[in-house]
């Protein structure tokens, strides 16, 4: 066994137990700890297939970005595990029933993926330049492909994904009535007459004159 294939079986064993600490974690924290530790396997495993694109994506929009968020956001409710875990028996059959099926589509995908069939198309360029003995950049062609023959499907994700975030944008914008801040449109357009109003009062009563102190002279 040669040092590529120990380190793919490390990689997938310590994978497989960060991933399946993940649903039997008690706290939160931990879940999301393993979670960050399962990203980080994957994101070795794709290395070793090559794909240091998808490897680095992994590592700096999940592990870097994601993943920190989801830790802090679940560190700052405290949430109660308790209350979570009330009821879970009564959905259990549910979610089992969903699960499996789920495994099941899985199982399906990746047996039909490891079946024997024709030569995958390889990348344009990839033949080429193992022919020349040039080094090859999986990333440069990929983007290479992203913004030629995938340019529309491109950017009708990115037109969605502008959607999404404008919508939750949206969603969260509240106005609050109990703050003090004032609409700058409202201030300019006041007149002066309107700035400061005088007000008469009558007076409430008259002062009583105070008590001369016991033994005082008069």
């Amino acid at each position: 066994m040669d040092v590529r294939t120990g380190l793919f079986y490390l990689f997938s064993v310590v994978m497989l137990f960060a991933a399946f600490r993940v649903i039997t974690a008690r706290s939160p924290v931990y879940a999301a700890l393993f979670l960050v530790l399962t990203f980080s396997q994957a994101a070795g495993v794709w290395l070793l297939l090559r794909a240091e694109f998808l490897a680095i994506s992994l590592v700096l929009v999940y592990v870097g970005a994601v993943m920190v968020l989801f830790l802090f956001v679940v560190m700052m409710l405290d949430v109660n595990v308790d209350e979570l875990r009330t009821g879970f028996w009564k959905h259990f059959p549910v979610a089992a029933t969903i699960g499996a099926l789920i495994a099941l589509e899985m199982a399906a995908v990746l047996m039909g993926g490891f079946r024997p069939t024709e030569e995958p198309r390889a990348l344009p360029g990839a033949a080429a330049a193992a022919q020349a003995g040039v080094q090859f950049s999986n990333t440069k062609e990929l983007g290479r492909l992203l913004y030629t023959e995938y340019l529309f499907p491109l950017e009708v994700a990115a037109v969605l994904l502008l959607v999404a975030i404008v919508t939750a944008i949206a969603l969260t914008l509240r106005h609050r009535k109990d703050t003090k801040a004032i609409d700058p449109a409202l201030a300019v357009r006041v007149k002066a007459s309107e700035r400061l109003q005088i007000v008469k009062l009558p007076p409430a009563r008259p002062a009583q004159p105070e008590a001369a102190p016991e033994g005082s002279k008069a």
